[in-house]
């Protein structure tokens, strides 16, 4: 059975186990994998030790996760973060845009830092995309055209790199084996790109080449049919853990298109890039963080110029693990968790970074967006971007607790402001939470349902 973590807003709301692992007996080290930072919370580490298998599938090596265990901090962008988990095997999923470079980066540095059989536990889908440095090229050259309407990418490539997939002129992985074909279609992809960029464009096919006479015959031992391998474990009722990348409002389809990623973030890009049996679901796990933040450009309803936000960022550490990064900080916006619901169709949330709040003396909640012109209040998240900027917030205030809420250890431990404030959560967007994160430390983690598998 698979238990699939989604990101619900633009991001970084901690879709993984978020602890510090320096926290943890030796024992209990092995299975936290997936953090973000020490600041969020331990999800995955709660229900990762029955896991088998661990899978990406989406995104690139745009994503960004830091992993603290026994005293080192470990990196992870392309490669799926249960590496950590000695017991875990890991399976970067078809939908995947694949760096191969970063990928023997990312290896070399996890076995240098000490991790055991980093080799023997990933494997690589022959479908992947190649993302190639042609790709990161042109990545940087469109964001100059767009000018002031530039998206705010990492630059890595990965827009450029589904842009061919799309348009059927990629290569994927399994095309790297056979050399002729390889070189004739990214001999044509630079050629394409040389003729519309022209002596912009800073790069050097045959050095590319080149290097991928190195990486093919190393690369080869990682490739696998990944829809044979997830038929076979799931036939078998493996434990599967699937991270998502990104979160639903940088979806392709659903987020707030152009400024998103290239890839579907939600749940559907998780059965398209993973082979996933749908009836085979056991969880499908929503991420909320207690606010709202968001990295690069694009429409924010909530975002907060002022002290509030500041003040978001400086206590909950609001800078990206990928790119350093401030990111955006504001009020926790309703619509936009009640939309991600409507696509993602979340069984339970996990409620992150809910101490970040505890010095705030008034909390503010969107619940609805009003018409300028006509006073007509939208419960819905529209797609035109236009129609959204037009529109005001509606916010409903909350009376805060003032007083920290780490040492919680149950949910009547909160104070009542708390748990007004995360029951109206619960009811405005029709879906239970499940765990509330109040630290940085391990234990700092309320389990609140039977859903999470344990009573108050």
């Amino acid at each position: 059975m698979a238990t699939i973590i989604l990101g619900s807003q633009w991001g970084d709301e901690g879709k993984g186990t978020n602890q510090n692992t320096n926290e943890l007996a030796p024992a209990q080290q092995s299975r936290a994998f997936s953090v973000i930072s020490a600041r969020r919370r331990k999800l995955t580490d709660i229900l990762c030790p029955k896991t088998k298998i661990c899978a990406r599938a989406a995104g690139g090596h745009n994503a960004g996760h830091s992993i603290v265990a026994n005293g080192v901090s470990y990196s992870f962008h392309l490669l799926p973060s249960g590496l950590v988990n000695p017991d875990c095997m890991n399976l970067i999923g078809s939908g995947v845009t694949f760096h191969v470079p970063s990928f023997f980066k990312e290896l070399a540095e996890l076995e240098a830092k000490g991790l055991t059989n980093v080799h023997d536990r990933i494997l690589v889908s022959d479908r992947c995309q190649v993302n190639f440095d042609l790709h990161a090229a042109v990545d940087g050259l469109e964001e100059v055209e767009l000018g002031s309407r530039k998206i705010g990418t990492t630059g890595r490539g990965i827009g450029p790199s589904y842009s061919t997939k799309a348009a059927r002129s990629g290569v994927r992985i399994h095309e790297i084996f056979d050399e002729a074909v390889f070189e004739r279609k990214l001999r044509q992809l630079a050629s394409g790109y040389k003729k519309r960029f022209g002596d912009l464009l800073k790069y050097n096919v045959e050095e590319e080449i080149e290097r991928f006479k190195e990486y093919r015959p190393k690369l080869a031992s990682y490739c696998v049919d990944a829809v044979q391998y997830m038929k076979n474990a799931q036939d078998l009722n493996y434990k599967i853990l699937i991270e998502g990348a990104n979160a639903l409002m940088l979806d392709i389809d659903y987020g707030t298109y152009p400024y998103v990623t290239s890839s579907n973030t939600g749940l559907g890009g998780i059965f398209t890039g993973l082979a996933i049996n749908p009836r085979k679901i056991e969880q499908v796990i929503g991420v909320v963080k207690a606010y709202t933040t968001r990295v690069g450009e694009g429409i924010f309803k909530t975002e907060d110029l002022e002290e509030a936000g500041t003040k978001l960022q400086e206590i909950g550490r609001e800078w990206g693990v990928s790119t350093g990064r401030k990111r955006r900080c504001g009020w926790l916006d309703l619509v936009v968790l009640k939309y991600s619901a409507a696509v993602n169709h979340y069984t339970v949330l996990n409620l992150t970074k809910l101490d970040v709040l505890d010095t705030f003396p008034t909390l503010r909640v969107a619940i609805a967006y009003k018409d300028r012109t006509t006073g007509e209040e939208l419960e819905y998240f529209p797609a035109d971007l236009g129609q959204l900027e037009n529109l005001d917030v509606v916010y409903k205030d909350f009376e805060g607790w003032q007083k920290p809420i780490t040492e919680a250890k149950s949910y009547f431990d909160l104070p009542k402001q708390a748990r007004a404030y995360v029951e109206f959560i619960e009811e405005f967007v029709g879906v239970p939470i499940a765990w509330i994160g109040t630290g940085p430390k391990r234990e700092d983690m309320i389990i609140r349902t039977k859903a999470a598998g344990v009573k108050d």
